[in-house]
């Protein structure tokens, strides 16, 4: 197998060789100054899996006679942006087993998945499956760069918890693919997963809910084992550390005003005390879309301001300059049943409940700012008008984000239309728990982040593009793979690579190529759908979901 042939995402430029390479026992690993704390990395994951030491050789080798080595290092003018690389492993061209050039050290990391890749499916283990083989490395020269900055992956731990294993585990397969933000849903009406230690009953109380919908909120159907879990601020600490090394920006999400009945049920004076009895609220059991949302007070702002400053200090802004606050699916009922919203409404002079909203998510852009950091909501957070500096997740289509790019704001296209992994793979019944729309992995890499209707001013403003897995009927981590993979691939070529419009695009080659990351993914133990369908442990008969093609899906 040609492996330089079979690279996921696509790169920009391969330039072929007629002379082959290969790692040997003797094969070094020099790095260059800036690069030396990616040596570790390599030798954790290709030094793991080919069982060699890689030591170090020093410097970037230049000059001391020894051809069969790995040198690491900078290269400040190679074009393409700060995630640029070049990779040679043309032995003849650059006299090393293999070269990996970056314009700075995420360069570097990203040219050293495509060294992995090259290495064929064994790299991907954790341990060598056959000991005292040569690894062959084909003779190219690829040269490449992202077409987009932001190449991000949502992943919703509030409705079912993910052990923190677990997300160091995802923060691995995103780096493999080129991707570099991690979207870290962490609240919602299902449970709170972060400590904060000046609320305590966040996690005490909200971390946890008696039992848990089983299938879509139409199903009859009820898990009757309580459910929950948090991460404490070392965790937080030590994801933030590990997604850093691999070059991934962390974006945390805290949800406001609405999906917010977790941090209700652990403080009911959040919520509208003079519309229900917020005391007799739990953390909720269902899906869908919960009328319990914060009450617009002055103590509601200082409360998330306090959860904020927690926050902002475990996700230190180099790794986390966007916070994400939701924004999304907030009714309005209660406000306007609401004596003290009313009054609110009424003091500021605003045109009615979308206004407040705005004016809730204004107040925390402002505070944000004030910080050094950028508040980035749902498409929501457009309505009564949007701060300035705030930047939208359009996720109810392209229309949001049209709208957001042409008033001169940031937009991450994320449209549930096509990259909502929860959504269905297949139209057949076998499908587990099948929600939403069927979006197939062709879908997907025929997905369109910038839409043609955008001038060049407008579609500078689209930042990227990233995949939502939200996990209402993900109980566990094999389901999220399932759901997240093959597709996340696709994704990760729509998101780096330049490709034609998505009519043009070659599909069957992209077809040829998963066959050799097929391979990948069962090295790296992911419980992705197989072409063929869902083996019979990954079905979920009787388990009631939404097949409605074509309607909203609504989560």
């Amino acid at each position: 197998m040609d492996t330089d042939s079979h690279l996921i995402p696509a790169p920009r430029t391969t330039h072929q060789a007629d002379a082959p390479n290969r790692l040997t026992p003797a094969t070094t690993l020099h790095t260059a100054p800036g690069t030396e704390p990616l040596a570790a990395l390599l030798r954790g994951t290709i030094g793991a899996a080919t069982g060699l030491a890689l030591p170090e050789g020093g410097g970037d080798g230049e000059g001391d006679g020894n051809t069969d080595r790995i040198v690491l290092r900078l290269d400040p003018d190679l074009p393409g942006g700060p995630e640029a690389y070049r990779l040679s492993t043309d032995r003849t061209l650059q006299n090393v087993a293999a070269l990996v050039e970056g314009a700075t050290p995420a360069g570097v990391f990203r040219g050293m998945q495509t060294l992995r890749q090259l290495l064929g499916p064994e790299a991907f283990r954790r341990a060598p499956v056959a000991a005292g083989r040569d690894w062959t490395l084909p003779g190219v020269t690829i040269e490449d760069s992202p077409r987009f900055g932001w190449r991000g992956l949502m992943l919703d731990v509030a409705r079912h918890f993910m052990p923190k294993d677990g997300v160091l585990r995802y923060l691995d397969l995103i780096a493999a693919h080129k991707l570099n933000v991690f979207h870290f849903h962490l609240t919602d009406d299902q449970g709170w997963r972060i400590e904060i230690k000046r609320y305590p009953r966040l996690t005490e109380v909200g971390a946890w809910r008696s039992r848990t919908k089983w299938g879509h909120r139409a199903s009859p159907l009820w898990d009757e084992k309580p459910h929950g879990g948090y991460y404490t601020q070392d965790d937080i600490r030590e994801i933030v550390a590990y997604a850093a090394e691999r070059h991934i920006r962390v974006v945390p999400e805290i949800d406001l005003p609405g999906h917010s009945q977790a941090a209700i049920a652990a403080y009911p004076e959040l919520g509208n005390t003079d519309v229900i009895d917020t005391a007799s609220l739990s953390v909720w059991d269902t899906w869908g879309v919960n009328p319990n949302v914060l009450a617009p007070t002055d103590n509601t702002l200082r409360f998330y301001e306090g959860v904020l400053e927690e926050v902002l200090d475990l996700f230190p802004e180099d790794v986390s300059p966007f916070i994400h606050i939701g924004g999304d699916e907030c009714p309005k009922e209660q406000w306007q049943k609401s004596d003290v919203a009313q009054d609110r409404i009424r003091e500021l002079g605003l045109g009615g409940e979308n206004e407040l909203q705005s004016w809730i998510i204004r107040h925390f852009d402002t505070w944000l700012s004030a910080r050094g950091r950028r508040l980035i909501g749902w498409d929501e957070i457009l309505e009564g008008g949007l701060a300035p500096g705030a930047a939208v997740s359009s996720w109810r289509g392209y229309g949001a984000g049209i709208a957001a790019a042409e008033a001169g704001h940031d937009v991450v296209m994320c449209p549930e239309q096509y990259v909502y992994l929860d959504h269905r793979q297949a139209p057949g019944a076998d499908e587990p728990v099948p929600i939403g729309f069927v979006r197939t992995l062709e879908d997907v890499y025929r997905f369109e982040p910038v839409p043609p209707q955008l001038g060049p001013e407008a579609a500078a403003h689209v930042l990227g593009t990233q995949a939502n897995a939200w996990t209402e009927v993900m109980e566990n981590q094999s389901r999220v793979d399932y759901q997240v993979f093959p597709r996340l691939a696709a994704f990760a070529e729509v998101a780096w690579s330049t490709l034609p419009a998505p009519a043009a695009r070659d599909f069957a080659d992209f077809e040829r190529r998963m066959a050799a990351h097929y391979k990948r993914l069962d090295a790296l133990g992911v419980d992705y759908r197989p072409p063929a369908g869902p083996l019979p442990w990954q079905q979920r008969p009787g388990v009631v979901g939404r097949p409605i093609e074509g309607a909203p899906p609504n989560r």
